[in-house]
């Protein structure tokens, strides 16, 4: 197992190159499904959840190939199977979409009750809600969630809350649906949009993604197309969080400064300074934060999984914030952690209250999930001595290269090999 070491205290300074993003590329994958031949995905995260939506491609019959490190390959004529075994779909969330993809593709699918972080009840009746007003027929049988319909046909969908995932798994069984679909109440994130413009670049025609009003034509086939995956505005804010963390000045570039308006807003509440460019952000640090209140909220509100960071940033801020968590219950976990580390945090239900203190000190930490990792992270390497973080595997699913980006920033931070105790324990 591997664990990462950081010597804190020091200030991030210099570039960093943001990569793909992460709930972009896990919903492109699947739509490949969709093609009638070759679609080329550029810009795309080399990180663990990709890799796990390769091998689930592969596993249906798909062709993929890696071009370089960030380039895929999918030739989708080969694929010959609907079902989306236990083994992999558990492994992440996203392993869902292949039900609205394999539906548009074969009109059915059998795909096992999706997996990832532990983050509270995530139910799936939106998407279940959304399939059958396209006539789809769905029954969950041992855990596996069997969908069909005889013929796909477009209809009204109104979701009785903003969900990404019910968006986009619609989106995808709706674009070669016989009609026109209207989903009402859609999710507007970034990632939708992106979904919707590699979709109609294949040839289908949705109109009005980033709105709460989505309007699909269903079209007879789609063409294979070149693609290129939108910065991942997650990653850009953790890098910017770090940079005023640790009274840094660190500019962030490959982005969308459009996207990153909520964070960047919260973070000059702060007293960071922020600048926009064209495709870059520069965030400096000045001195010690300042206290903010956040409640994460549907884009374009301030996004949860950027909670557990700006924790970080709350627990070393003059005076009292408050985070309000609105869209998960088990999120708040990570805090565990910083207390560990000296923080004054008291949470209640669905609010944590963070009593600023003038430093955090290195401990030994874990990574509770994907985005309580990069808290974790960030807490290191602003913290005063030396912090062991375990159970990374979690950061490594939505963080490409994270410590030899943080090492060109200045950071004292490396990987290091180690023994699980209850392994040692039961050698022998």
């Amino acid at each position: 197992m591997e664990k990462i070491i950081i010597g804190g205290g020091k200030r991030l300074c210099g570039e960093v190159n943001i990569s793909g993003a992460k709930n972009a590329a896990v919903a492109v994958i699947p739509a490949a499904i969709l093609a009638d031949d070759v679609c080329r995905i550029e810009n795309v995260p080399n990180i663990m959840d990709v890799q796990i939506m390769v091998k689930i491609m592969k596993s249906l019959g798909v062709t993929v190939k890696n071009i370089n490190k960030n380039t895929l390959e999918i030739d989708p004529r080969p694929i010959n199977s609907y079902h989306v075994p236990a083994e992999m779909a558990n492994l992440l969330r996203a392993s869902y979409y292949f039900i609205g993809a394999l539906l548009g593709k074969f009109g059915k699918a059998h795909v096992f009750m999706p997996g990832g972080c532990n983050l509270g009840v995530r139910p799936i009746d939106q998407h279940i809600k959304g399939f059958e007003a396209l006539s789809v027929n769905v029954n969950i049988d041992n855990a596996t969630i069997i969908a069909s319909a005889d013929r796909l046909l477009g209809g009204p969908v109104y979701f009785d809350m903003s969900t990404v995932g019910g968006t986009i798994n619609v989106i995808l069984a709706a674009v070669k649906a016989r009609g026109l679909t209207v989903i009402e109440n859609a999710a507007k994130e970034p990632h939708i949009v992106d979904l919707a413009n590699f979709l109609n670049l294949m040839g289908a025609d949705i109109r009005g993604a980033g709105t709460d009003i989505i309007k699909i034509h269903g079209v007879d086939s789609l063409k294979g197309c070149t693609y290129s995956i939108i910065p991942d505005q997650i990653e850009a804010g953790t890098y910017m969080v770090a940079a005023a963390a640790t009274n840094g000045d660190v500019l962030v570039k490959n982005v969308t400064p459009k996207h990153l308006e909520s964070i960047s807003a919260k973070l000059i509440e702060c007293g960071a300074t922020v600048e926009n460019y064209d495709d870059s952000v520069r965030v400096t640090g000045n001195g010690r934060p300042l206290k903010c209140n956040i409640k994460t909220m549907p884009h374009p509100g301030f996004p949860t999984d950027m909670q557990p960071q700006f924790a970080v940033l709350l627990s070393i801020a003059e005076g009292t914030g408050i985070v309000t968590e609105s869209i998960f219950e088990n999120r708040f976990r990570y805090t565990d952690q910083l207390i560990r580390m000296g923080a004054q945090i008291k949470v209640e239900g669905k609010t944590a209250v963070f009593e600023g203190i003038s430093e955090l000190k290195g401990a030994p930490i874990k990574a509770d999930d994907l985005r309580a990792g990069s808290a974790m992270l960030i807490a290191g390497l602003a913290a005063r001595g030396e912090t062991e973080i375990s159970e990374i595997n979690h950061i490594d699913r939505g963080y490409e290269d994270v410590v030899t980006k943080f090492k060109a920033l200045g950071a004292n931070i490396k990987r290091s090999e180690f023994k699980d105790f209850k392994q040692v324990k039961n050698v022998g």
